[in-house]
């Protein structure tokens, strides 16, 4: 981190603290725009493939779940009577 930095966050934490409860909220949400303004959305077909992956995802886990759920359900009449 740059010397300036630092002296640069003190400043603005002082600034807040100073401008008392609102302020803070006001330096929040203007500290969430800036981040927002970072972040690298994906592009529609990023957004399409990512979709469909998880979609297949879950269909995957649902099947799993479902052959598991009726193999526990066959072990456990053949164990007990049923």
């Amino acid at each position: 981190m740059a010397p300036n930095e630092g002296a640069a966050s003190v400043e603005a934490d002082a600034k807040a603290t100073k401008n008392g409860f609102w302020g803070r909220i006001v330096q929040f949400v203007r500290q969430v725009i800036a981040e927002l303004k970072k972040v690298v959305w994906p592009t529609r077909d990023e957004l399409t493939t990512f979709f469909v992956v998880v979609i297949v995802f879950v269909l995957a886990m649902m099947a799993f779940s479902g052959v598991v759920d009726v193999i526990t359900a066959w072990l456990v009449t053949k164990v007990f009577g049923g």
